[in-house]
């Protein structure tokens, strides 16, 4: 049975336009998956990247022009300058660190997450946000506050965890078999290399 780790922020926007479907994707081939959310600032800073707002001005354009394309294929609403970023996102992974430790399938969580930043102007870092999201997703919002030092303690672990894997940014696919993808557009990828195609 393959086995997927899966590195992302919850303050990505091409996170949030990969939805749901890492998890079919996973599902589809009978793959475990594991959820690894990170720092994505973090992730940059060790990895050679730079944030959005420091990056050359072409690029930063060239990035909201993908993100738009992005998410009209997907069938997406997406506001490319969203009010709450870039924020806090430890507490959204702490809550998924925490869902998926208490055996909770966190997909639809994610994407939660996601759409509340790029389609719904809410501040993930607030805990109202964060509890209304679980409870959305039909979890116990008390999970917001569970196993804090463990959940921080995994965060900061899947940091290390996805620089020793090669990872560099968000979202990406390491493979048991080695091979690993990133970003959103890549997902296709992903299922073709679990099918066996690539």
């Amino acid at each position: 049975m393959p086995h997927i780790d899966y590195y992302f922020a919850t303050l990505s926007p091409f996170t949030y336009l990969s939805g749901t479907r890492p998890a079919e994707v996973a599902q589809r081939h009978d793959a475990t998956l594991t959820y690894k959310p990170l720092d994505i600032m973090a992730l940059f800073a060790r990895t050679g990247g730079l944030p959005p707002k420091d990056r050359h001005p072409n690029r930063q354009e060239y990035r909201l022009q993908d993100m738009a394309r992005r998410a009209k294929l997907l069938g997406k609403p997406i506001n490319i300058k969203p009010m709450f970023w870039p924020t806090n996102s430890a507490p959204s992974a702490y809550a998924i660190i925490a869902a998926q430790n208490a055996g909770h399938d966190v997909a639809d969580l994610v994407a939660t997450f996601g759409a509340a930043i790029w389609a719904e102007e809410k501040d993930i870092s607030q805990d109202g946000t964060v509890r209304a999201c679980l409870e959305a997703c039909g979890l116990d919002p008390a999970l917001a506050d569970k196993d804090m030092m463990t959940s921080a303690d995994t965060f900061a672990k899947n940091l290390e965890d996805a620089v020793l894997a090669g990872v560099f940014g968000a979202p990406f696919f390491v493979v048991d078999s080695g091979q690993v993808f990133w970003g959103e557009d890549r997902i296709d990828d992903l299922d073709a290399h679990l099918a066996g195609r690539i």
